[in-house]
Order: C-alpha cells, then sequence, then structure tokens
C-alpha cells in the first residue's frame, strides 16, 4: 500500500491533485486546506490512505499525519465514506472536531456540511474513546451551554460554521456565553 507521495503537483482540481513522482503521475483526492497549500509545479509531500476496491484503487491524500489519523478514523464510522470524511475534514480541524467529540457537542457536528443529527450522534457515540486513545491535542474544556450558545449567537450573525469553530478554538476554558462571542468576534475581526 502507497503510504507516502513526495514529488511535483502537475495539476490542481476541484477535490484532487496529480502528483508526479519520478515520472509517474498519482492522483490523489483530498481536503480543501491540502488543495489550498499545493502549488502547481512545486513540490508537495502527502500522507496517504490508499482505498482498494473492486473496481478501483484511490489514494487520499493529507498535509499531516493527524489529518490522515482523523479521515481514516472517519472512516470506522457506519454511513461515513471517503467522500463524507474529505467534507467533515475540509470543514474542522483535528483538533476541532476531537474537542468536539470528547466534549460530546452535537451542535458542532451537525453544523458540518453533510452531517445530519443521526450521523453526529453516530460519530459521538463511535468515537468516544478511539479519539481519545489516538491522542488528538484539544484545548482546555469549554461548557457545552456557553458554547452552544455563542456559537448561535455568532451564527445569526452571519459567520458560517467553520469560522465560528476556528474562532473558538482557542477561547479560554470555563468562558460564560458573552465572554466566548466577545472572544470569538474579536478573532474574527482580525481574520477580515
Amino acid at each position: 500500500m502507497i503510504a507516502y507521495l513526495r514529488g511535483n503537483v502537475i495539476s490542481i482540481r476541484h477535490d484532487f491533485c496529480i502528483i508526479d513522482v519520478g515520472g509517474v503521475g498519482y492522483k490523489v483526492f483530498t481536503d480543501s486546506s491540502t488543495l489550498n497549500a499545493l502549488q502547481l509545479n512545486f513540490p508537495a509531500e502527502l500522507f496517504i490512505h490508499t482505498a482498494v476496491k473492486d473496481d478501483a484503487i484511490n489514494l487520499f491524500g493529507f498535509q499531516s499525519q493527524e489529518t490522515l489519523d482523523l479521515f481514516e478514523l472517519l472512516l470506522t464510522v457506519s454511513g461515513i465514506g471517503a467522500k463524507g470524511a474529505l467534507v467533515i475534514i475540509s470543514n474542522i480541524s483535528p483538533a476541532q472536531f476531537a474537542q468536539a467529540v470528547v466534549q460530546q457537542d452535537l451542535k458542532t457536528l451537525i453544523n458540518l456540511p453533510g452531517v445530519g443529527k443521526k450521523s453526529a450522534q453516530r460519530i459521538l457515540l463511535e468515537l468516544k474513546d478511539k479519539v481519545k486513545s489516538l491522542g488528538f491535542k484539544t484545548s482546555a474544556p469549554i461548557q457545552a451551554a456557553a458554547f452552544n450558545d455563542a456559537y448561535d449567537a455568532l451564527e445569526a450573525l452571519g459567520y458560517t460554521s467553520a469560522e465560528i469553530s476556528t474562532a473558538l478554538e482557542s477561547a479560554p476554558p470555563n468562558s460564560s456565553t458573552d465572554q466566548l462571542i466577545k472572544f470569538a468576534l474579536s478573532k474574527l475581526s482580525f481574520a477580515i
């Protein structure tokens, strides 16, 4: 199985890239943040998951081992395939995802594209112990009720799920809803 590729990027498409390794072009499906980091005709290094099916061999590549670990973890959840896992990874960092699972934060998962309530509940149930065993870095816990209230308020202001999750990622632990909103708005105002 292919576990790692290093070569020049010769094509970047909507959901995949082609990496030239010693004259052989490998089509690698990947998440949006990895695609955004790649540059045509420049070297790239990707950690690879090889998926073998009866009719195809597909490669899925990521910039970090941690992101690959999250991808492979998501594949263990019943009902989540490779494309669904890519969509999730494109919209949440491994640390944010781990934090949501550890805190059993259903709202964060439901707000990810392609994840409904049942899928989010299944993720929380099936990955609770697995996320802890992989040692994903999570920040200090934030109270789930305060987080959810702050999330709702920021969403009402028009911010996207990805923007909100990123803004709240490094919020101080045990913050109130008001403190979380102020913290997130200060982060989001610098991002503009």
